[in-house]
């Protein structure tokens, strides 16, 4: 306790250490400043890692491994009043692409398709451009093409009837089993 009742610890009154020579004072903030970088490179590497990791190489936090499109039934009407569905610049787990998803036949749970959205004779920057209302495309040379000209998924992109109620797009690039 001092005169005035009041107690203020050990260390109170004693200063803080000071830098005293001008390379001191220079290069501690330096090295310092570097040493919180290379932590915040740390931090963000691990986040980095632990967002990405996944055990079968894929990460459903980066990209969607699936596509849901909607009710099986409402999806081919439109489909069937307005031509095929385009998809422009769907971002994927193989990349950015745009698709083109078809119906066929009258049972709305079966024949769907989908195809890349360029001309299967075109290379895949000539993306098409749909006829509104109608089952054509134009191309990137003005040519006008029907569904069944466009390019098939190669890389194992499908669509997929779940509980035959919900058209989802199988978009991991895995080929589907019978």
């Amino acid at each position: 306790m001092t005169a005035h009742g009041t107690s203020h610890g050990t260390l109170w009154g004693v200063p803080l250490p000071q830098l005293r020579s001008p390379l001191a004072r220079a290069v501690v903030p330096v090295v310092g400043g570097a040493f919180l970088i290379a932590l915040i490179g740390a931090f963000t590497w691990v986040m980095a890692i632990i967002i990405s990791d996944n055990s079968d190489g894929t990460s459903e936090r980066l990209a969607p491994s699936t596509f849901t499109i909607g009710d099986v039934e409402a999806v081919s009407a439109s489909i069937a009043e307005d031509g095929p569905l385009l998809f422009p610049e769907l971002g994927t787990s193989i990349g950015t692409r745009s698709i083109v998803v078809d119906h066929t036949g009258t049972v709305a749970a079966d024949g769907w398709r989908v195809y890349w959205a360029y001309p299967a004779d075109r290379p895949e920057t000539c993306i098409v451009e749909q006829v509104i209302g109608t089952s054509t495309f134009e191309d990137c040379d003005g040519r006008i093409i029907g569904v069944d000209d466009l390019a098939p998924p190669d890389q194992g992109v499908f669509p997929r009837v779940d509980d035959r109620t919900t058209l989802v797009i199988d978009l991991r690039g895995a080929t589907p089993t019978p």
